[in-house]
């Protein structure tokens, strides 16, 4: 994939997604990217997938230019930004003048991976979880592979308000409204006894710069999502470890006590995963599950892209028994849920 191709994929994407400014901007870069710059070059002799699946690029480029907006180091770029509507021969003269006034800046920038923590998301671990209590009425264990900076550790903290009915707590630190379709799981009670989760580069979003890299990939005319991400920070007290997912796991699936439900999930995390980190890890959650006992039950819920267009599937899995179950789908920034679990 060439940057242009992978320029022209991730603006389709956000356009899909919701961010028209995103895919104006990313759509101008494909047609005038400066590939004789130290940035245009660093981009040239990139190794390996350029694209979505891959290294994003665009996205790293896109959260650079927004960084620096957001921290007011060029406020010629800001003008061209949202609210702001520019032709968009001026969006792309304002963006050019920044990549070259910043490029010291964007090449450090370029270094670390795009890093978002879509809390809307738990519009589908919430459902979800209680779905799951219904079941087993025990405390959960909660274990997050990937959990960045540990928003969606904190599912049970937020509410969600469909037109068939609320589930969560009456003092939510947020409340999520997706578009709903379908029944309503029943409402269970709710108890997080642990949690916990792992990511490669778990981010503090309470630190500043932290908190920047993670404000800066959520898109400049998605307000509301980053009203949400704040939200979310101020009720965040969850501990993310740093490390590999699965080296991480393996532990923990130890660690289960007694009178508890373990709950492993995943949010569009599993597809970054090597594949044999993948093969390993079903391993070992197959393995617990086999110990698995009505009084120590285990879940392994994923909401990860399939072979089905259109948003990704919501599927868990649990023992004793060894039953996988569909609940749905989902929106991949859990914009709207489609509800059919049993």
């Amino acid at each position: 994939m060439t940057l242009t191709d992978a320029f022209l994929s991730q603006a389709g994407s956000c356009t899909a997604l919701g961010s028209p400014f995103m895919g104006r901007l990313l759509t101008s870069l494909a047609d005038v990217w400066p590939t004789e710059t130290a940035l245009g070059q660093l981009c040239a002799s990139w190794n390996g997938d350029i694209g979505p699946g891959g290294a994003s690029l665009p996205l790293r480029i896109a959260g650079g230019l927004h960084a620096l907006v957001l921290t007011e180091r060029d406020p010629d770029l800001a003008t061209v930004y949202p609210p702001a509507n520019p032709t968009d021969a001026e969006l792309t003269k304002q963006v050019l003048a920044a990549l070259e006034r910043n490029q010291d800046f964007m090449i450090d920038w370029m270094q670390n991976a795009p890093q978002t923590n879509e809390v809307r998301r738990s519009a589908a671990l919430i459902p979800a979880a209680h779905w799951i209590a219904v079941r087993h009425d025990l405390p959960f264990m909660v274990s997050e592979l990937g959990a960045s900076a540990g928003l969606n550790l904190i599912w049970d903290k937020f509410a969600l308000q469909t037109a068939g009915g609320r589930l969560g707590p009456d003092d939510a630190a947020l409340v999520l409204e997706p578009d709903w379709a379908g029944p309503l799981p029943a409402q269970a009670e709710i108890t997080v006894a642990e949690r916990r989760g792992v990511d490669l580069n778990p981010l503090n979003a309470k630190a500043p710069d932290q908190g920047l890299r993670l404000f800066s990939y959520l898109w400049p005319d998605q307000p509301h999502r980053m009203q949400l991400t704040r939200a979310a920070i101020a009720a965040q007290d969850a501990i993310v470890d740093q490390g590999d997912a699965i080296d991480w796991l393996e532990g923990r699936l130890a660690q289960q006590p007694q009178g508890q439900v373990h709950l492993i999930y995943h949010t569009i995390a599993w597809q970054y995963f090597p594949t044999e980190s993948q093969k390993r890890g079903t391993a070992l959650i197959e393995t617990a599950g086999t110990q698995a006992t009505p009084d120590r039950p285990l879940a392994w819920l994923r909401m990860e892209a399939d072979e089905i267009t259109g948003g990704a599937g919501l599927t868990v899995r649990l023992w004793p028994g060894d039953q996988t179950v569909t609940l749905g789908r989902v929106d991949f920034h859990g914009r709207w849920v489609q509800w059919d679990a049993p």
